[in-house]
């Protein structure tokens, strides 16, 4: 017998693969040079502005940020073990909700009717309004066993809000699900909830991936708000720092610390929308 030939790339796919690298590289090195040079530009005018050295001694003083730090991460910690509770008890409420609003028949009108109410109500009361009703509307109504903490009733307000808004997300997803999925299902003596949890709600995660991430980077930084009911997070305390010395640099020090946590989430959901973008178009190829 004799060996089937292995076929490689042809030599205008060669060129042309030879062509992009260059054309990349070329528009790399472009937007890297525009960069530095805008970015110089920027620290020059700055730099050479009337009020920079007391700007610079206020907001940029890097004795002060030493001194804040250990401080304003142990308030972060605070923050992060509220994100993570707001994060899981979101997921799951807003998965109820989206439940609820995709039931079929009048008879589950009541059900629809309270998901609807609920998600209208929370996406318009703002957060920062919900934080002072519930943070202390609860513990001003004195029954025993419910929570007093800041850092929980914060948590609470913010998984109600966001819970809204994920909903929505959720519900989309559903509905993008097509109709003869939930009708393959039927048809092989699957009940409606067993339905919604091995066909309809994994497809739906997958294409509201994206959307669910960009709401958890909002709310990694919507965790700081917290501090406005007493909860000494990273923000309170830096607000404590700047009572102590008169210097905003601690400001400066949460803002870098949150942006340090946005940035790889933000990176995270650019991923995962190219990701399926490209399972897609490679799908409708097919």
């Amino acid at each position: 017998m004799t060996a089937t030939p292995v076929l490689g790339p042809s030599t205008i796919q060669t060129e042309r693969e030879l062509v992009r690298r260059r054309a990349g590289r070329r528009s790399g090195a472009i937007a890297a040079t525009s960069t530095i040079v805008f970015l110089g530009v920027c620290a020059v005018a700055i730099s050479r502005s009337p009020g920079w050295p007391r700007v610079q001694e206020q907001f940029f003083n890097l004795d002060a940020a030493r001194a804040s730090l250990p401080r304003i991460l142990d308030g972060l910690l605070l923050n992060l073990q509220v994100l993570v509770f707001a994060a899981l008890a979101t997921v799951v409420l807003a998965l109820l909700l989206a439940a609820m609003r995709s039931l079929r028949g009048p008879i589950w009108f009541p059900l629809r009717l309270v998901a609807t109410v609920y998600t209208d109500m929370f996406r318009g009361i703002p957060l920062i309004v919900l934080l002072y009703i519930v943070g202390f509307g609860i513990p001003g109504l004195r029954i025993e066993g419910l929570p007093t903490s800041p850092a929980i009733l914060g948590g609470v307000a913010i998984t109600m809000t966001y819970g809204a808004y994920v909903a929505e997300v959720f519900r989309a997803g559903i509905e993008a699900v097509h109709p003869s999925q939930r009708a393959a299902a039927r048809s092989l003596g699957m009940s409606h909830g067993q339905t919604m949890r091995l066909v309809v709600l994994p497809q739906a995660v997958r294409k509201v991936t994206p959307p669910l991430l960009n709401d958890f980077v909002a709310m990694q930084k919507d965790v700081g708000l917290i501090s406005i009911l007493g909860a000494v997070d990273a923000v309170r305390a830096a607000q404590i720092e700047v009572a102590q010395t008169f210097n905003f640099t601690p400001y400066v020090v949460v803002g870098l610390l949150f942006i340090a946590l946005a940035v790889p989430s933000a990176r995270l959901a650019d991923w995962t929308a190219g990701k399926l973008t490209q399972r897609e178009q490679a799908s409708g190829e097919a």
